[in-house]
């Protein structure tokens, strides 16, 4: 990938951060509204981002897409239910099985043998 196409990723990224974080939600219709024209991602001010009933939504993919960035499937990480690194660290990292116990845990000290008590047994009386 070029440095003018690694660049153009980044200006179109930073875009979308700000049109996310910037929308106007509309509480009564349950919309997100962009606040603002984002020529990069072909939104205009007004446009609905984002809804609750029968809508499509952005996709940072199409978006890379129709600004003709080469190979846009390695810049969007997966989607979690196929797979991606949460799933990854889920599956693999976290139901592992334990390993075998190590020498310091199994290690069990040798008893010492015991010393015959003082004065037989009765302690130290001074006489």
């Amino acid at each position: 990938m070029s440095v003018t196409q690694k660049e153009m990723v980044e200006e179109i990224k930073t875009q979308w951060k700000k049109l996310w974080q910037e929308r106007l939600d509309d509480k009564v219709r349950a919309e997100g509204i962009a606040a603002t024209d984002y020529s990069k991602l072909f939104v205009d001010k007004g446009t609905v981002i984002h809804a609750t009933r029968k809508f499509k939504s952005l996709s940072f993919k199409e978006i890379l897409e129709q600004n003709q960035i080469q190979n846009a499937d390695r810049l969007i990480p997966p989607n979690p239910q196929i797979g991606g690194w949460t799933k990854f660290i889920k599956v693999t990292i976290t139901d592992q099985k334990p390993q075998r116990k190590s020498r310091a845990l199994t290690y069990v000290e040798p008893e010492k043998e015991k010393q015959q008590p003082k004065k037989g047994g009765r302690g130290w009386l001074h006489k």
